[in-house]
């Protein structure tokens, strides 16, 4: 019998975990501005213990860790070995002790509750299967528990990923997973952008009291122009493309670069590229 998810694991594990690495300054740097702003709407009181769901590098976690102070735990989990292998070792680093981690498929594994709250930052829009996600991180909290998601928007109001997406798409061929025959990271950065399908799919969970926030920013996505155009080539709807396309999307690279270059360099400053980006703070209460 396969492993649930065992596709999307070994993404995360390998080819993606490797280009989260390469890109770790955009990444933690410019998303923690939507997580920074998100935590300072959370009265996480010290001695809390809350779970951080897809933690990645950990950087959250340690935040939250901080927030709960030293009678308090965070434990971050991921699918992934290696990035808990990361956070491990740079918590250790920072000296943060009550940030654990735990290697965990939050769709399906003992989650270590009772908590009593959840968070993720862009750590939920990538399960195969959302709905049964979502009811073992509730069942995970306590009566009263809350969990706040981060979520990005519409494609539209983040243009840094959907112009980049439409530029490949018209010089690169479009290859599914199932054709390729490749891992992949599941449903996709906007699988949870539509607010009515989250919110039903936390009701049918047994959430309670849902509610969105819109949170709008500019975030880095290149220190410089090159940098901008590389990280849209590695990651994202564009660099899946380009990576689904195989042999095919390496012999267009020079076209995709120029197309990117041009795509790109409106949102050129002197301190970097700044795009415009869109978030759900999606909120709900496990009610017991």
């Amino acid at each position: 019998m396969d492993i649930p998810n065992s596709d999307i694991i070994e993404a995360w594990n390998t080819i993606l975990f490797d280009k989260f690495v390469r890109f770790r300054h955009l990444l933690v740097d410019g998303l923690s501005q939507h997580s920074d702003a998100a935590l300072e709407r959370l009265p996480y009181p010290q001695g809390a213990r809350v779970l951080d769901i897809g933690c990645g590098f950990g950087d959250s976690t340690q935040r939250i860790a901080q927030r709960v102070g030293p009678s308090g735990a965070a434990i971050g989990v991921d699918c992934a070995e290696n990035f808990i292998r990361a956070a491990e070792q740079d918590a250790r680093e920072h000296g943060v002790d009550n940030a654990q981690f735990l290697v965990r498929d939050a769709q399906w594994d003992d989650l270590q509750g009772p908590y009593d709250h959840a968070f993720s930052r862009f750590g939920t829009m990538f399960f195969d299967l959302p709905g049964a996600a979502m009811r073992n991180i509730r069942k995970a909290l306590k009566p009263g528990g809350t969990f706040t998601q981060i979520v990005w928007r519409q494609r539209e109001d983040n243009p840094w990923l959907h112009e980049a997406e439409l530029r490949v798409k018209e010089i690169v061929p479009v290859v599914s997973h199932e054709e390729s025959g490749q891992v992949h990271c599941g449903p996709g950065p906007f699988s949870m952008a539509g607010a009515d399908t989250v919110s039903a799919m936390l009701r049918v969970a047994g959430f309670e009291r849902i509610a969105f926030e819109r949170f709008d920013c500019d975030i880095c996505i290149g220190r410089d122009l090159d940098d901008a155009v590389a990280f849209a080539m590695a990651l994202g709807p564009a660099g899946e493309i380009i990576r689904l396309a195989g042999d095919e999307g390496t012999a267009r690279t020079q076209e995709v670069i120029a197309a990117l270059e041009e795509t790109l360099a409106p949102y050129l400053r002197s301190d970097g590229v700044w795009a415009p980006s869109s978030t759900w703070f999606v909120s709900a209460v496990q009610p017991g």
